[in-house]
């Protein structure tokens, strides 16, 4: 039996939110997909309220991952305790709200969702995730095991990836918003990208008017950022995994643009 999980890049403002409740069922149906991951966590442009993360689920997502970004909207805490289906980075300080990781029922039997943060160019220094992982996997004795990194650095995705061959089914990227052309399964069996890209405006800096990040960059005084307009995309890639071993079959991109 083979699970087929797809994973979603950066959810980016209304018009993000807007791409994912015209096309993700649709996408679900057309790709198989029996599990679906989303990092919603620039759904409000920074952050995430509740309500879009309903908006998310409504719209297909069985998880929603987090990052960076996590609690710069507060009303997310109490939404982070009560729902485990929503999952903060798990080397983020303990006593923040929410869960790292958690364990949920498939057709496929039990699969556990990992999410992490990534140390290189962040705002603030988290706990080690390389570290982190391997304590978290001594917890969990599931066949199949995905693990999502949002990180800046491309070299400290890949170095996660390769740790974790043949440890977890499959290992993505989120942050960059820019979706990468290395789809792969990795020497020991694991699916592996370094970022998935993102849902939202396809016109645009990461998301943004690129009027605002062009100032930001020239050093001009520049507004708040704001979402870009006109056509949108989403950024996805579907892993396959073989249910028996949790090892991934394929990884490929199903991005609609």
């Amino acid at each position: 039996m083979e699970l087929k999980v797809l994973c979603v890049g950066d959810v980016v403002g209304e018009p993000g939110l807007e791409r994912i409740r015209k096309s993700l069922r649709k996408l679900k149906r057309d790709t198989g997909a029996d599990f679906v991951i989303v990092n919603g966590e620039n759904a409000s442009n920074v952050g995430m309220t509740p309500r879009q993360g309903d908006m998310i689920f409504d719209a297909g997502a069985d998880v929603i991952t987090m990052g960076n970004h996590t609690f710069s909207r507060r009303e997310i805490a109490p939404y982070l305790e009560e729902n485990r289906y929503v999952l903060r980075p798990a080397n983020l300080p303990p006593q923040q709200p929410g869960s790292g990781w958690e364990v949920y029922e498939t057709k496929c039997g039990d699969v556990a969702v990992i999410d992490l943060i990534g140390r290189v160019g962040m705002d603030y220094l988290p706990d080690n995730p390389f570290l982190l992982m391997d304590r978290i996997l001594k917890k969990i004795d599931t066949k199949i095991i995905l693990v999502e990194i949002h990180a800046e650095a491309t070299s400290e995705k890949l170095a996660m990836g390769y740790m974790l061959d043949g440890r977890v089914s499959a290992v993505w990227g989120t942050h960059t918003h820019v979706p990468t052309a290395d789809c792969q399964i990795l020497p020991k069996g694991t699916g592996y990208v370094t970022d998935l890209g993102m849902t939202g405006p396809a016109i645009s800096v990461l998301g943004i008017q690129p009027k605002l990040s062009i100032d930001k960059f020239r050093g001009e005084l520049y507004q708040r950022y704001q979402p870009a307009e006109g056509p949108t995309k989403l950024n996805a890639v579907l892993f396959t995994i073989d249910a028996a071993t949790g090892r991934c079959k394929n990884a490929e991109r199903v991005d609609i643009q």
